[in-house]
């Protein structure tokens, strides 16, 4: 089966908001072996609108329309995809219910032009919107399907998860099993190289993508129903770790360092300190992002200013004068002095140039020193990362948090 995916807002042109419903459409659709060949963006016009899904429908099987379903005159998705597909409009009583629930469910007073929303096409399948006040439909014609579904992703994914997705595997008969590992600290080429031979499988396949500062593999097999995928892809993911190690460091594709790193160091009963200089608090941040950080982390001390690393973490003056502020004895200081300040178990410091300005010969922009102190001993690590100031306080912290994970599971390395 052949999707295309068209995305109607004049919003999504404008750039305004980012198209997401694409993506996440995408997504899942290749999970259930849907091929997508084409997203496409229109604005509400009826004319530019009315040529797109005519364009599409000649070229794919199944078209999906996220969009235009609102009650304003220039919410014309539906009646434009149903006009070209020849399905005539009626009441929908049963939406028309539905939509007059949720008006007085919010305690706001309906207007006629809600009404609009519950005109359906006759012969279609009509979708409820239980996030919302606008249905889908799917109407179905000649060999082609036509799916429309609402904009705000909220109410997309629910009425694709709970309606859509249910009758398109019924027309597939067909499911496609991912499985995906995080990897930290090998480059996408020399992943690529490692697991050259691997990417010849017709089924399960392999595909990698690169995140900063990280790659993650997506290990795929097609499947019946009912068939467990995971037989097919467990010999694949088996040798991706027998030939990369510790350097797969998650799975799962929502997996994080964060998550992973919280998560080891709860079931060892080990408490984390910080001490941030060049990440002036993102690391942890990124950690408290998650629940449960309480579990694992004491405190982290911003010590931006050389004064503070002095003050609030004790690193001796004659290293910030002799070896300065960027250097592995301070930031070794700076993990001892959070340990032993907070009486935490480990300690991570990071120090360094973010740039864009600050760097020298001898220390050029990308410049980091990450310190680890620990029931290991202490250890320290020079990182040359390149990018904006964005990306090497984003890498920064990754790394950090992975070489903690390294000296966790390898004490005597």
């Amino acid at each position: 089966m052949i999707c295309e995916i068209l995305s109607v807002g004049t919003e999504l042109l404008m750039g305004q908001i980012a198209n997401t419903d694409a993506q996440y459409l995408s997504r899942k659709l290749s999970q259930m072996g849907i091929t997508v060949y084409r997203h496409s963006v229109v604005g509400d016009n009826p004319d530019r609108l009315r040529e797109a899904v005519k364009t599409a429908l000649s070229r794919c099987d199944l078209l999906i329309t996220s969009g235009g379903l609102g009650p304003t005159e220039d919410d014309i998705t539906k009646e434009i995809v149903c006009e070209v597909m020849g399905f005539p409009l009626a009441l929908h009583e049963e939406s028309k219910e539905a939509i007059e629930a949720f008006f007085a469910r919010v305690g706001r007073e309906m207007t006629p032009n809600n009404l609009r929303q519950a005109m359906q096409p006759v012969g279609g399948i009509v979708m409820r919107n239980r996030k919302g006040t606008a249905p889908g439909c799917i109407v179905e014609k000649d060999g082609k399907i036509a799916a429309v579904l609402p904009g705000p992703p909220r109410e997309l994914s629910g009425m694709f998860e709970d309606q859509l997705e249910p009758y398109l595997l019924q027309k597939t008969g067909l499911t496609f099993f991912s499985e995906y590992l995080r990897i930290v600290g090998v480059g996408e080429s020399k992943v690529e190289a490692v697991l050259e031979d691997l990417f010849h499988s017709a089924d399960p396949t392999l595909a990698l993508y690169c995140a900063p500062g990280e790659v993650q593999a997506r290990i795929t097999a097609a499947c019946r129903r009912g068939e467990d995928g995971s037989q097919k892809t467990a010999p694949v993911k088996k040798e991706i770790y027998r030939r990369l190690g510790n350097s797969v460091y998650a799975e799962g594709e929502d997996a994080s360092m964060a998550a992973t790193l919280l998560d080891m160091m709860r079931s060892r009963g080990m408490k984390l300190a910080l001490a941030e200089s060049c990440t002036g608090g993102l690391l942890a941040s990124k950690l408290v992002a998650l629940s449960g950080a309480s579990d694992v982390l004491l405190a982290s001390l911003v010590t931006y200013a050389n004064s503070a690393k002095e003050a609030l973490l004790g690193v001796p003056s004659t290293i910030l004068n002799t070896c300065g502020a960027v250097s592995s004895e301070c930031a070794l200081a700076m993990a001892r002095g959070a340990r032993e300040k907070t009486g935490a178990d480990c300690a991570i410091s990071v120090t360094g140039i973010a740039g864009p300005g600050g760097g020298t010969p001898e220390k050029p922009v990308g410049t980091v020193y990450v310190g680890l102190s620990g029931p290991f001993g202490d250890k320290w690590e020079r990182l040359s990362l390149t990018g904006d100031r964005t990306h090497i306080r984003e890498v920064t912290c990754l790394y950090a948090m992975n070489l903690m994970r390294l000296a966790i599971l390898s004490p005597d390395q």
